[in-house]
């Protein structure tokens, strides 16, 4: 079905639903098959094949309203500029369009689904992104809560724990197709930020064994020890163990294994799908050459074969959170145990991945057994998660940044300074990561690092407000070079809607809303001058 091509756009064969039983359907296919010399059917019978069993996509989800939406949330009044505010209530207004509800057919019949079944509605990324998604919902949660949805958000929380009871971790997303494989674990933030807006006790002793069930499930399946100078140091990884093509992209990745051996073209699979589990899919950050250097094209990704940065930065954040949950229920030789977890995650980010002449951290390679030297937003992921054991160590960062050329851009942090054409490469910025360094950046101690923060938030918050003037719509990701320009790249036409960036929004909005302006500065590099360039330049 997917050689056929009949839609652009891969995932929408199998968003499909079945209108009859599984073994009905390939019981006629199969007899569909045999009709024809070596099983090649023609697209004619195809398509008379797909119109009598399957049906369009997206039935099995109905809008929803959540009902503690409500017309004027608090934090609007904190916001100084007239448009700024209400641009702020416009994307407050959006949590009703993404707001969906899975029918009870799903439930009584999942055999004709790939839809994973989840108790509560949820909030959607949007555009073809229609089911639920791992990462992406930390920012729509944290959106939810500026908007004062603690039940929507609650719900979406209680989803991902019945699907850690369920699986034993949490799918990249809510269908069939991604059960072997996850994405960036970030429920027990979740969960910080949600005991943190309702001082829930009780649901937070109800959540915490499920938290401990998926960080066994990182540590156990998703991590590898290594030696360095003589010291042994555990850190994490993606890794899938799945050697065929994404389902939801199944003729690019059968076209791009195009010439390989059978286990070249396997391990190519295997690896797209931990690119997947990344979050980042794709980018050149993931790509090792035949030399083992930091470099080629997509065919060269190897995302298992890299201890990447930002995971080890979440999985750290996630063992001293953890730590501190035990500690507040009183579980205090498990609180312990993992306080001496992220003490050992320091040691060895500071072992592996740390650079001291460079002042930032990088992604190690398990093949070169060497760090690689390129610039990814990534690189300052131990600051927002303040994982490291010396202060100067953040305030070293800053300078990284501030000569890495990555702040010269007039809207927002590019994801690297790497034209691959993949979508997690330059030009292209992408919201969680700008709220990764806002974040890392406003809790330094420095006022140099707390400044670039605002300005940063300054900036972002600028090219969301614009191309919602110019296109009204919030996207995925934007260009760094275009005002309001809607980024591009990768394997899929740019996406609206967009759950994580209204939930990064919506945060910068609230914590930095009484300076913010949608007034245009001089140029689109002035903001950042006094920061980046020496001061001859910025006197100019």
């Amino acid at each position: 079905m997917q050689r056929a091509k009949f839609f652009t756009d891969d995932k929408h064969f199998v968003d499909m639903k079945l209108n009859s039983p599984p073994d009905l359907v390939l019981s006629s296919f199969h007899n569909l098959s045999a009709e024809f010399l070596n099983s090649t059917v023609p697209p004619a019978k195809l398509q008379e094949f797909l119109d009598q069993y399957f049906e369009e996509p997206g039935t099995e989800l109905e809008p929803w309203a959540p009902p503690d939406w409500n017309a004027q949330p608090e934090f609007l009044t904190g916001i100084a500029d007239d448009k700024l505010r209400e641009w702020a209530g416009q994307i407050h207004n959006l949590w009703n369009s993404l707001g969906r509800k899975i029918r009870s057919d799903v439930k009584d019949h999942p055999e004709l689904y790939s839809l994973i079944y989840t108790p509560h509605p949820v909030v959607v990324p949007g555009g073809r992104f229609r089911e639920l998604y791992y990462w992406d919902s930390y920012w729509v949660i944290n959106g939810l809560l500026v908007s004062g949805m603690t039940s929507t958000a609650r719900g979406m929380i209680q989803n991902f724990l019945y699907l850690v009871s369920r699986y034993g971790f949490i799918p990249n997303g809510g269908r069939v197709y991604y059960e072997r494989r996850s994405q960036p674990p970030f429920l027990t933030l979740m969960v910080e930020s949600y005991f943190k807006a309702t001082n829930d006790t009780e649901f937070l002793r109800a959540a915490l064994p499920v938290l401990k069930d998926e960080y066994e499930f990182w540590m156990q399946n998703r991590s590898v020890a290594l030696d360095v100078a003589g010291a042994e140091h555990r850190l994490n990884r993606f890794h899938v163990e799945a050697g065929l093509p994404r389902p939801e992209s199944y003729t690019d990745d059968l076209e791009l294994a195009e010439g390989l051996s059978e286990g070249l073209r396997d391990q190519l699979w295997a690896e797209l799908k931990a690119g997947a589990e990344s979050g980042w899919d794709f980018t050149s950050r993931w790509y090792i050459d035949a030399e083992g250097h930091n470099g080629g094209a997509l065919k060269d990704t190897r995302t298992s074969q890299i201890l990447p940065v930002d995971l080890n930065a979440l999985m750290c954040r996630t063992e001293w959170t953890l730590a501190s949950f035990c500690r507040l229920l009183g579980e205090d030789e498990l609180a312990a145990a993992y306080q001496q977890a992220t003490a050992r995650r320091v040691e060895a980010m500071e072992a592996v991945l740390w650079d001291p002449e460079r002042g930032a951290w990088f992604d190690y390679s398990l093949l070169s057994k060497s760090k690689h030297s390129e610039f990814y937003a990534s690189n300052l992921a131990p600051v927002c998660a303040q994982c490291f054991s010396l202060p100067e160590m953040g305030e070293r960062a800053v300078q990284y940044l501030k000569e890495s050329g990555a702040l010269k851009f007039p809207n927002g942090v590019p994801t690297s300074l790497r034209e691959s054409g993949q979508q997690w490469d330059y030009p292209n910025a992408w919201p969680p990561l700008q709220h990764m360094l806002i974040e890392g950046l406003s809790q330094l101690p420095s006022d140099e690092a707390k400044q670039l923060a605002v300005d940063l938030a300054q900036r972002w918050i600028r090219t969301n407000w614009r191309a919602y003037m110019q296109h009204e719509a919030m996207f995925e990701k934007y260009d760094v070079n275009g005002d309001g320009k809607p980024g591009g790249g990768g394997e899929y036409e740019v996406q609206l809607g967009f759950g994580w960036t209204n939930g990064v929004a919506l945060q910068l909005l609230q914590r930095y809303g009484a300076s913010l302006t949608s007034a245009a500065s001089r140029s689109g590099c002035d903001l950042l001058l006094p920061l980046v360039f020496t001061a001859a330049v910025a006197l100019r």
